[in-house]
């Protein structure tokens, strides 16, 4: 009988021909090795299947959709097929540092009621690393608070028990952006999570592609993402509060921007959305 990997390593690409060879090494180069790497080709058109059919390590599993369906499908597509009791994710422009899966599985050990761990990481834009400012250190424990200000876990330092897939479910495919920060909403508002005080994740920013400079204006899908989780009836009262507080301002900054644009239905339409609640 196959034994079942402690880790399924899930990895969405579209598109990343001249990234995915270093993401995917960083994991088949991981000090810890009991993992299986599930890669979910998104529809890719240029050389993303070459590349992942030049790797011949056993533990590589590849998907590969029909048509290119958004990155929450692809990860979706991942968990339905992972067989490990942990998930964890890499974006295809990301890579990790040797360690970070032993790491991962010694906080593991160490905190056994947490279901949620992440990790710290580096920045690099043109290859020169940045500095990151105090708002985006990661936070540990009870983060739904954090969570809705902005996207505070990246999805390339984050593990995840499959249960939490049970509890919270995964990720809204009818999002085009901000699915990460939907996710971590409905993620906060249930389970503590653990900041591995490590920088074990790096990626390289400004590149095309990206889904900051394909929709620049991400906040309406995070409206749209409190709005949902305002109705699902699972906050507690101080999380409900915080929402609704959290909503009022970034609608007034959103109707603020419409207004500017000359967009004065938009902008009285989101500076209603809060007063629903």
């Amino acid at each position: 009988m196959k034994i079942k990997p402690f880790f399924s390593v899930i990895i969405p690409v579209y598109n990343r021909e001249g990234f995915i060879a270093k993401s995917v090494s960083s994991v088949l180069n991981q000090s810890f090795g009991d993992f299986e790497l599930i890669t979910v080709d998104d529809g890719s058109r240029d050389g993303t299947p070459e590349v992942l059919n030049s790797f011949t390590d056993p533990r590589l599993r590849r998907i590969r959709l029909d048509k290119n369906s958004g990155v929450s499908a692809a990860r979706n597509r991942g968990i339905e097929a992972a067989q490990g009791e942990y998930a964890a994710f890499l974006d295809s422009d990301d890579w990790w540092l040797k360690d970070k899966l032993l790491r991962t599985r010694e906080a593991i050990e160490e905190y056994p009621d947490i279901m949620v761990f992440h990790t710290l990481e580096k920045w690099y834009r043109g290859g020169k690393l940045l500095n990151q400012k105090k708002k985006h250190r990661p936070p540990s424990g009870e983060v739904f608070e954090r969570c809705l200000r902005l996207c505070c876990i990246s999805m390339s330092t984050a593990v995840v028990k499959k249960g939490v897939f049970e509890s919270v479910g995964c990720f809204d495919e009818s999002l085009p952006a901000c699915e990460d920060y939907d996710f971590w909403l409905r993620v906060g508002a249930r389970h503590r999570v653990f900041l591995i005080e490590e920088a074990l994740t790096e990626k390289e920013g400004g590149h095309p592609g990206q889904q900051s400079r394909r929709y620049p204006a991400m906040d309406r899908f995070r409206i749209y993402s409190i709005e949902k989780i305002l109705k699902s009836g699972e906050l507690g009262a101080g999380q409900y509060d915080a929402a609704v507080s959290e909503l009022r301002r970034k609608c007034r900054i959103y109707a603020e921007g419409a207004l500017k644009r000359g967009h004065t239905g938009k902008a009285r339409e989101f500076l209603e959305k809060p007063r629903v609640f």
